[in-house]
């Protein structure tokens, strides 16, 4: 890895185009483990090679999930409108979306497609797919992917940086009405917690279960459903805000309670972000289209660009309409 791929930095902003090198300019910039200061180039990656895209966001903060320690700080990276398919991980369900360092693009005009689709580079192929997975001396398969890798891949941030903010406006595209708005709930909250108020988005006190109930709808991709209200779905959960183990996340799932959606794939396999090991779920969930985290209303990771999807317990969701085409598709036009 030369000195100057790695600190390569365009600056790049929401709604710029630019193109996805080629696989051998790409092979140059990363170390022995498939890496560019620390964040992984993934085998989901290579099929964007030579393609174009414009900046969905930029990615100069993300959120821990691994130690779940709140925000992260990243460097010269960007969010493209591109998601991980899981085929080089084991088929996993999650479809995060995927990091690019700005070493791996190059600012262009215009939309399309590159005029030269690069030939596969079968080193580039080795290096990753060798660092995508191994198994240890206990049998178990491993993998690794920029999610399990993002501690390495990013660095602390504090809440009350202040410079953060300023990024998120001047770079990143986050209005100064949003801001206004998510300051004045989050001020709202903290006065809230020292009354012993409710919070918002308001999720009703409701008896908590000590066994929860299960729900089975069949739900496939785009079927229209409606989300319950949140005073429904309070009373499939224990004490913990979970529903047979999986935790509701009212700050950023409430404001979709009442609304509807299509159906953007069954989640039945996850790789766990602490361990590398892929968990089989005994109780399939659901992710919706255009259904993700926000970053409004969490503490330590307002604003976060990364838009995880939501993840919804088929009992949280009535079925309102048949499967059809639609332009979100997983394969769809764009």
């Amino acid at each position: 890895m030369t000195a100057g791929a790695a600190m390569l930095e365009l600056g790049l902003r929401p709604g710029e185009w630019v193109e996805v090198l080629s696989e051998d300019e790409i092979l140059v910039t990363l170390d022995a483990e498939g890496a560019l200061e620390g964040l992984l180039f993934m085998p989901e990656m290579r099929q964007y090679c030579g393609q174009r895209f414009q900046v969905q966001s930029r990615a100069d903060k993300t959120c821990d999930t691994v130690t779940k320690t709140g925000g992260r700080r990243m460097r010269r990276a960007v969010h493209l409108a591109t998601r991980c398919d899981g085929s080089g991980h084991g088929c996993c369900h999650a479809s995060c979306l995927l990091f690019w360092k700005e070493g791996w693009l190059r600012r262009v005009d215009g939309a399309g497609m590159a005029e030269r689709i690069p030939a596969p580079s079968k080193e580039l192929g080795r290096r990753i797919e060798d660092a995508a997975s191994h198994t240890d001396p206990g049998a178990v398969v491993r993998y690794r992917c920029q999610a399990t890798d993002l501690v390495r891949a990013s660095a602390p941030l504090f809440q009350w940086d202040l410079r953060q903010y300023w990024r998120d406006w001047w770079h990143g595209g986050v209005s100064l009405g949003r801001m206004a708005r998510v300051f004045a709930i989050a001020a709202f909250n903290a006065l809230q917690r020292l009354r012993g108020g409710s919070l918002y988005p308001r999720f009703p006190n409701v008896p908590p279960l000590t066994r929860t109930p299960t729900g089975r709808l069949d739900l496939q991709p785009g079927e229209l459903v409606r989300i319950k209200s949140p005073k429904e779905i309070g009373m499939t959960l224990d004490a913990e805000g979970r529903n047979r183990g999986m935790r509701f996340d009212a700050p950023e799932q409430v404001p979709f309670c009442g609304g509807t959606y299509r159906v953007l794939r069954r989640v039945e396999r996850l790789i766990d972000e602490r361990t590398g090991q892929m968990v089989e779920l005994r109780n399939p969930c659901i992710v919706l289209d255009g259904v993700a985290c926000s970053g409004n209303y969490s503490p330590k990771r307002y604003f976060c660009p990364r838009a995880i999807y939501s993840y919804w317990r088929e009992i949280w969701l009535d079925r309102v309409g048949p499967a059809g085409p639609w332009p979100g598709a997983p394969g769809s036009p764009s």
